[in-house]
């Protein structure tokens, strides 16, 4: 039975306290961090250190973050590039007039590592984990030409609307080792999903690595009554240039396979974004698509500091569900849109991360930093 204490002196506390290092001694920064000098650069490391010479993001909750780097080119996929690598497919026109949007995925069996020296033997879509961020507009008909390299059977079950035969269960769209299945429905409702692998059994294929996000975005022309809104959403229009946007798929990793979590991230890699803090332009606005495939923990939560934000529940509306909150839960399979602005704020490291304490601890905790912006 799991235990849910708030940290596991057990097995999973000696394996923390292992991979996890404090400095040793208690740093203390020559200045906070929300007044720390540094430079611009999506993802660089700031400049700012503590009086031993501790860059200020890695001083950051005492320390506690994993030692070493992890090797993204061995890997094939890289965090910071993955906020920004949405996956759009080709474009053709249907015989009535409607566009076609095709996309590709592979499922292959790769080892990654999640954390520095710790190798997991991942099930992926594109060779990745998360997959490909998915991304199209409502209306048109989507094609997704799915094959199975891997060494099990394997779907893609889309969170959507779409026929029973194209559901991604056995029967339908769940194919074997070798075996090629295509896809296609509408592009329906608009908003922020995800796909997954629906073979059995499920918990150990999500959890292998087999998930994505799949955004659709608002068609203008079909909410006349928000459609600034709905431009601001669309992917290429000056209204979403505007935007910073970011893809965050929030999972875990039981690298024992015991059915407890040893390792807790956002896109994949323990504390990527603390390592290498994300920049954000201050005068722009910042939307996240969010997504939650934890598995073997009931939820998973995004904590935004010394800032608020509005929420829109699975994105499937144009305006807030919540307004001016500053933490939301997430279930397995929940997932939903974050709007926020640091425009009134001085420049600076701000941190976000799970507020599971155990959770930041093992590696889901980032930094944003926040700087004028760029000329």
């Amino acid at each position: 039975m799991k235990r849910w204490l708030p940290f596991d002196r057990g097995r999973r506390g000696f394996l923390g306290a292992g991979l996890l290092a404090a400095s040793g001694a208690a740093l203390s920064a020559r200045s906070a961090l929300g007044q720390s000098a540094h430079p611009a650069g999506h993802g660089s490391a700031t400049a700012a250190a503590t009086a031993d010479s501790v860059p200020a993001h890695r001083a950051a909750h005492g320390s506690m973050i994993t030692v070493g780097e992890v090797d993204d080119a061995r890997n094939g996929f890289d965090p910071t590039t993955m906020l920004t690598d949405w996956e759009s497919g080709t474009l053709s026109t249907l015989p009535d007039g409607r566009r076609l949007r095709t996309f590709e995925v592979i499922a292959e069996d790769k080892e990654i590592e999640i954390a520095p020296g710790v190798m997991f033997p991942a099930w992926t879509f594109n060779g990745r984990v998360p997959g490909p961020a998915l991304r199209a507009v409502e209306g048109e008909r989507l094609r997704i030409v799915f094959r199975n390299n891997g060494s099990h059977p394997h779907s893609m079950h889309f969170h959507g609307i779409h026929a029973a035969r194209m559901d991604g269960v056995p029967g339908a769209g769940l194919i074997g080792p070798g075996e090629e299945f295509v896809y296609e429905f509408d592009a329906k409702p608009f908003g922020c999903h995800l796909y997954h692998c629906h073979a059995l059994p499920l918990a150990r294929h999500i959890h292998k690595g087999m998930y994505g996000l799949f955004v659709v975005d608002p068609d203008p022309e079909r909410h006349p009554e928000f459609a600034d809104v709905a431009r601001s959403r669309l992917l290429g229009t000056q209204e979403n240039s505007r935007w910073q946007e970011l893809a965050m798929v929030m999972n875990a990793f039981d690298t024992t396979f015991d059915g407890e979590n040893e390792f807790y991230a956002c896109n994949t890699i323990a504390h990527c974004y603390a390592k290498k803090p994300i920049r954000i332009e201050k005068s722009r606005p910042v939307r996240v698509f969010l997504v939650n495939v934890t598995e073997f923990d009931p939820i998973n939560s995004f904590h935004l500091h010394a800032n608020f934000f509005d929420y829109y529940d699975q994105g499937t509306t144009l305006t807030p569900t919540l307004k001016t909150v500053d933490v939301i839960m997430q279930c397995q399979a929940q997932r939903g849109i974050l709007e926020f602005t640091f425009a009134d704020h001085e420049p600076g490291l701000y941190m976000f991360h799970a507020h599971q304490s155990e959770f930041t601890e093992l590696g889901w905790m980032g930094m944003f930093d926040v700087v004028e912006a760029v000329s």
